[in-house]
């Protein structure tokens, strides 16, 4: 082979291992890590449903549901807030998440979701 060649097959691998090897950019965090967060000045962005946060959410959290998110309506969010982005399982937030990080804002995911909140709850 050409070294030509054999250069040219190295970069392409290379941007193929990037490509594929990249992670989410942001950071997700453990439920028992929410407090803390909240204590560092971070605002608990709730992506469940209006009914779903009406039954019970941590308290101070701002409720912003994801399909609300899903439109582009980011209403209500600042970007000079750092938010810990929360839904009943992990799903959500994931794709809240995904389309926060697009948008500019700062944040980390929660790994679970209010299935595994056990700490008080408002209504």
């Amino acid at each position: 082979m050409s070294k030509r060649l054999v250069f040219m097959l190295a970069i392409a691998s290379a941007i193929l291992l990037v490509a594929c090897g990249q992670e989410a950019e942001y950071e997700t965090i453990q439920i028992e890590e929410v407090a803390e967060k909240q204590d560092a000045g971070y605002i608990v962005l709730d992506v469940r449903e209006p009914s779903e946060f009406d039954q019970g959410h941590i308290p101070g959290a701002q409720n912003k549901p994801l399909t609300s998110i899903q439109t582009g309506d980011f209403d209500g969010l600042q970007k000079d807030i750092k938010y810990v982005v929360i839904c009943q399982s992990g799903n959500r937030s994931q794709q809240a998440s995904d389309l926060m990080l697009k948008e500019g804002y700062e944040f980390v995911n929660v790994a679970q979701g209010m299935s595994s909140w056990e700490a008080a709850i408002e209504k």
